[in-house]
């Protein structure tokens, strides 16, 4: 406990105090409490407007990062995914339309809370639980940090390929809709993370003779397209009237003894639940908002209350998609996989500052893994502070019509994906994609399945090719070493166990619902 509270404190002192001297080095300025302040910021912006994402506003800035100290670059990037979370309460109980997804069920009951005259203890609690889940997280991702470095250290070629196969069939499990389509989804994507050159030949495969895909497919022109431009399409089928903006003042923004009381419970476990289910491969912020909100009404004495103004509707999914956020880091820092397709934007980033995730993180470059750590803290309290009083410009932004508000989006977008490679192909391979993620939503097809196949495609294929070469060609090395034997019959036991038709029938009852 001691180590760890000395670990914390070493992370609270790279975020507070390692300062940049500006006005001709007289006046310091807390560098990474800077970058700590803007990712919130952005973050709450990006979950405030829809029709844009984290995963395309984290990949938009990426080029940014190239110019900035490693610390401060992921401190920012965390501080927008986890801000995010904020800025889409606000858009789902004042406008009736998440800003993000993970903020879907929160228009339920927290647009009804408007409409009743109650927007502010709504947003309130939102914020309040958000912040109570953020705190827990971060001690929950700082407690697990050691043991599960010390865990990855043992794991060799077949562990690890063993891991990602499991990863892949839990994104599986816990996606939207049919379990075959969610089988495409991956199948498709680990086949597109193969275009490109062999990892050791240098030989091209399915590039068709095509030079910019020589390189392969960028992972940011896949997130852009399937997260950025489909979604941009897809919102804009709204039709304009469907923002129901609320037009009173907002006011009373404490809620009261009975609002703390009746949430207390419902925040404890979202943040339960939503750090759980942010740790899993392919679950994420988005099934954690849906699973605490499917909780809360299914254990309520009265359930008829929900979709009616219930503060339990609120509290519980935006406790649960932060937690889930937060907690989205542990196998990315521990274990160098990323769970989901903002993770995989991070290694990106990781990577164009040379450092590699995964265990040797904490190791080498503890300032790095504790600073992020710590800065969670200050921007989960950042954004408490700057939330509410902003309501008022949040709503005014909310006010700018689509039509003004959407070629813009796409403008960014568009010079976000320039700028990663000065390349104009990206730019077009980023529409395609656009197009093909709103056909695969107009489809019932869910895009997460398949960036994470795409993600981890390449770390599959190198260590499957080494656990091979180590085991001179023979198969059975995966089920005779214990771990990842263990790992193997998992994925396959949750697979079938998904097949069945009555497990099927109650997993699609779970989602419609």
């Amino acid at each position: 406990m001691t180590e760890l509270l000395n670990h914390l404190g070493q992370g609270l002192g790279v975020v507070l105090f390692q300062s940049v001297y500006w006005l001709f080095g007289i006046i310091p300025l807390p560098m990474n409490v800077l970058f700590c302040l803007l990712g919130a910021l952005v973050g709450t912006l990006v979950g405030v407007l829809p029709g844009i994402g984290t995963v395309a506003t984290i990949a938009m800035l990426l080029p940014i990062t190239f110019g900035l100290p490693p610390v401060g670059a992921l401190i920012m990037l965390a501080g927008i995914y986890y801000g995010a979370q904020y800025g889409g309460s606000t858009t789902s109980v004042l406008v009736n339309i998440p800003g993000e997804a993970t903020s879907v069920v929160t228009c339920l009951d927290g647009h009804q809370m408007a409409r009743q005259g109650r927007a502010g203890p709504a947003l309130s609690i939102a914020a309040i639980g958000s912040f109570f889940a953020g705190c827990v997280a971060t001690v929950l991702v700082a407690a697990l940090g050691a043991p599960l470095t010390s865990l990855a250290l043992l794991f060799g070629p077949a562990e690890y390929f063993s891991l990602m196969v499991l990863g892949l069939i839990f994104a599986v499990v816990l996606a939207k809709g049919s379990v075959l389509k969610a089988v495409v989804m991956v199948l498709t994507g680990l086949l597109l993370s193969m275009v490109g050159s062999d990892l050791e030949t240098g030989a091209g495969r399915m590039t068709f003779d095509i030079a910019e895909l020589a390189d392969g497919i960028g992972f940011a022109n896949i997130a852009m397209g399937l997260f950025g431009f489909a979604e941009i399409i897809r919102n804009l089928e709204l039709p304009a009237e469907s923002r129901d903006i609320v037009q009173a003042k907002i006011t009373g923004l404490m809620p009261t003894r009975k609002d703390l009381m009746d949430s207390a419970g419902a925040i404890v476990r979202g943040t339960g639940l939503g750090s759980l289910l942010g740790i899993l491969p392919g679950g994420g912020a988005v099934i954690a908002s849906f699973a605490a909100y499917t909780f809360e009404k299914r254990i309520a004495k009265d359930p008829s209350r929900f979709g009616r103004g219930a503060i339990e509707g609120v509290a519980a999914p935006e406790s649960a998609n932060n937690a889930a956020a937060q907690t989205s880091f542990i196998p990315l820092l521990t274990l160098g996989i990323p769970p989901n397709a903002v993770m995989a934007l991070m290694v990106g980033a990781m990577t164009i500052h040379g450092i590699v995730p995964g265990p040797q993180v904490m190791t080498k470059q503890p300032e790095l893994f504790w600073g992020m750590i710590s800065s969670m803290w200050v921007g989960n309290l950042m954004l408490i502070v700057i939330n509410l009083p902003l309501v008022g410009v949040w709503v005014s932004l909310l006010r700018v019509p689509y039509r003004l508000l959407f070629p813009s989006i796409i403008v960014f977008c568009c010079i976000g994906i320039y700028s990663i490679n000065n390349s104009p192909t990206d730019v077009v391979i980023s529409a395609i994609f656009g197009v093909i993620g709103f056909w695969l939503v107009k489809h019932d097809f869910e895009p997460a399945p398949l960036t994470l196949g795409f993600v981890l495609g390449p770390l599959m294929e190198e260590n499957l090719r080494r656990a091979m070469l180590i085991a001179r060609g023979d198969v059975s090395v995966f089920f005779t070493r214990p771990i990842s034997a263990v790992l193997l019959i998992t994925a396959i036991i949750l697979l079938v166990v998904a097949a069945l038709p009555k497990i099927r029938r109650r997993r699609d009852e779970v989602f419609v619902e």
